[in-house]
């Protein structure tokens, strides 16, 4: 059972890392208000004033009111409404993306970390192509090839993110392959897929949960210029992406009359990501081994 013992974190170890985490002011804030965005996107049916899609030709960018908090956009719709559905647009498309990446990119550094030669060599290649490209270019390319669309583009943006979580997962298996640990589950008969998702595994789970967190920031950014691109969210889907694209189409007066009809969904964005960096920043703080002792 020498993989499970060496897996097992101390109940101190666990202490230690939750005060480190909640040291850190910062992700306690991200923590804080990220969970309100995550209630209000559950709730939103709930919580919104007004049907999102319900269009008001007459009160076309209407400024913000005792009935309409945030103001109407291009279309007469509610702003607020529109923003708390679109939280549960972008914050979804997100974690989704995150998710397709994360599931790839372990799966990719666990085996090259773990096979090495050029087996590792042909891998790493082939995610430094891919880090050759700038991401939102790369996302571009593949919704271009594939077509507009939500699941296109989150499909894009966890294709961009696999080489980032692969090349940390793949740096910590180096310095864990030859460990004792793993040269005692051999000496007892365990299989490679045991080794690998018992015992080598739960050991990367510290750097993975990190970039994870991290990816999660940039790709929220990728989904919502996606869509202000035309190639996300498609109309009248409520996206805060979108919601910024269709306001800067209606022209430039926006600019100087009605821009809180831009403001919104873009502080939306800013803090969303804000808040997904600053738990990131947390969770290195907790698994930085030099930090946590």
């Amino acid at each position: 059972m020498a993989d499970q013992v060496a897996t097992a974190p101390p109940r101190g170890a666990r202490s230690r890392r939750q005060r480190a985490f909640f040291a850190n002011r910062l992700a306690v804030f991200g923590v804080v208000v990220l969970g309100i965005f995550v209630l209000v996107a559950v709730l939103a049916p709930v919580l919104a004033p007004f049907d999102p899609y319900a269009q008001d030709l007459g009160g076309r960018f209407q400024p913000p009111s005792g009935t309409h908090l945030l103001g109407q956009d291009e279309l007469g719709r509610d702003i607020l409404s529109r923003l708390l559905f679109g939280a549960r647009v972008t914050l979804s498309a997100g974690l989704l993306s995150v998710a397709l990446a994360a599931v790839v990119g372990t799966a990719i550094g666990l085996l090259a970390g773990y096979r090495g030669g050029w087996f590792d060599a042909v891998l790493m290649r082939l995610m430094d192509i891919l880090l050759a490209f700038p991401s939102v270019l790369l996302a571009i390319m593949i919704v271009s090839t594939l077509g507009p669309g939500l699941g296109n583009a989150m499909l894009a943006v966890g294709i961009v993110s696999v080489p980032q979580i692969a090349r940390v997962v793949r740096s910590a298996m180096i310095g864990l392959r030859d460990s004792d640990y793993v040269l005692a589950a051999r000496s007892m008969g365990a299989g490679h897929g045991r080794i690998l998702l018992r015992t080598l595994l739960p050991n990367c789970l510290g750097p993975l949960i990190v970039q994870a967190t991290l990816t999660l920031a940039a790709a929220i950014l990728d989904i919502a210029a996606l869509s202000f691109l035309g190639l996300g969210a498609q109309a009248p889907t409520p996206e805060w992406g979108a919601m910024l694209s269709d306001a800067f189409r209606a022209g430039f007066h926006v600019f100087l009359t009605s821009q809180f009809a831009i403001v919104f969904p873009g502080l939306m964005i800013a803090v969303a990501v804000l808040c997904v960096n600053f738990i990131g920043d947390g969770f290195r703080d907790v698994f930085d081994p030099k930090a946590v002792r």
